[in-house]
């Protein structure tokens, strides 16, 4: 990733995090309706600790950007668990892929802008690709 595009991510990041709860909630509504076959994947889950785990993690993440390299194998670490533990299957990272950027930019309104939006799609590909190549 450029400078440019993780001082984008940061950036609006920043915006987002105030309203993580809200954030969280449009995340997980839009996952479940458009892949359902997330939803037993969160069948014991406390959505609302949930949510909070996702934006926890997410922050970690944004913050790490600049030190890639080093974050990748705590990365590739959760994808295994998440591929034992949870059964999450490599189909799921699309639809959580689409839900988040559907969520950031419904969070950022006008922030969302084409640079924004590209950042954040490499971010996430990247994040997701490492967690993949664990299973």
């Amino acid at each position: 990733m450029t400078p440019e595009e993780i001082t984008l991510v940061k950036a609006s990041w920043e915006e987002v995090k105030p309203i993580s709860e809200k954030a969280a909630e449009l995340f997980y509504g839009r996952l479940f309706e458009t892949d359902p076959t997330t939803i037993p994947l969160f069948a014991n889950a406390n959505m609302k600790e949930q949510g909070k785990k996702l934006m926890t993690t997410i922050t970690l993440c944004v913050t790490s950007l600049d030190r890639l390299p080093q974050i990748l194998p705590t990365v590739q670490a959760l994808g295994k668990k998440h591929n034992v533990e949870y059964q999450v299957k490599p189909e799921h990272y699309d639809s959580v892929g689409a839900a988040l950027l559907w969520t950031l930019e419904q969070g950022l309104g006008d922030k969302w802008t084409p640079e924004t939006q590209a950042a954040w799609t490499k971010t996430y590909v990247t994040l997701a690709d490492a967690m993949k190549a664990s299973t």
